[in-house]
């Protein structure tokens, strides 16, 4: 069967025969193109290598993500070629209940270009004598807010783990078509957005939601504008006890200084 190579079925297919550091560099483009803003593009360590550095780096965005810790991987280390076990190795590790062991400062080589990039080395919660490396090329980070950057990135497994789980999506479409695959898996993406929208709006837990404001009208014992005239009362008093001025003169001061405010500001003082 032969497919108009003009179609967005076809540069599907095409995209999906490429390899998947390919594919997501033109997903990372189409993004930019759309005005998708973003300044940070998380990895994990399938993706994370010096030539996906540069890559991302080239089209304008900074990379925070794990890397593997392999022999066969290298950094330019104070002049020299290592791997990130071999910078481990050479330097003292922190002590205590730091977030981190180690930070150093790095770059990456690809074709003879160095990318500046920083290695956060931190502990295995899963196996405590054992680390794992996180590598930024936004230097002017500190190690506590690369790490909790690199956080954010769960929500994309919770997202997988609820479109499979709960909104079927290896599931419940059985058609060999590429094209109905391609639009099952839009559906089921559509399912989650609509959800997550509903779930921020009904019931968000950052802000207890209706609890959140009864509280805070709760706490609220006077509002902006009474302070406001509380101050200018302060204000008319101490120019009564420091300065030798009559009546007139302080509230010719004070109208020139409520003047001055903005119109809007203005018209709620003359109200009160």
């Amino acid at each position: 069967m032969s497919i108009d190579k003009r179609t967005i079925g076809y540069k599907r297919r095409k995209l999906s025969m490429t390899k998947g550091t390919e594919a997501m560099l033109e997903l990372l483009k189409a993004a930019k193109t759309t005005g998708i803003p973003a300044k940070y593009v998380l990895f994990d360590s399938w993706f994370s290598s010096p030539k996906s550095l540069h890559a991302v780096k080239n089209l304008g965005y900074e990379v925070i993500g794990m890397i593997k810790k392999t022999p066969k991987m290298f950094f330019r280390y104070n002049g020299e070629e290592l791997s990130l076990i071999d910078i481990y190795k050479r330097n003292k590790k922190r002590r205590g209940r730091s977030k981190y062991l180690l930070s150093v400062d790095v770059e990456a080589i690809k074709d003879g270009k160095a990318v500046p990039a920083r290695v956060v080395y931190v502990r295995n919660r899963n196996k405590r004598k054992e680390y794992l490396c996180l590598i930024t090329t936004d230097t002017s980070l500190c190690e506590d807010e690369i790490i909790r950057l690199y956080g954010k990135r769960w929500d994309i497994e919770v997202f997988f783990k609820v479109c499979k789980s709960y909104l079927r999506l290896s599931k419940e479409c059985h058609c060999l078509s590429f094209d109905a695959m391609t639009a099952h898996t839009a559906v089921v993406f559509t399912r989650y957005m609509m959800l997550s929208i509903e779930n921020r709006e009904s019931n968000d837990n950052r802000s207890l939601g209706e609890l959140f404001l009864y509280f805070s009208d709760e706490m609220s014992d006077i509002t902006w504008m009474q302070a406001f005239q509380m101050l200018l009362q302060m204000f008319r008093k101490l120019l009564e006890e420091h300065c030798d001025l009559v009546d007139e003169k302080i509230d010719e001061l004070v109208d020139t200084f409520i003047s001055t405010l903005p119109s809007l500001l203005q018209s709620q003082l003359i109200v009160a």
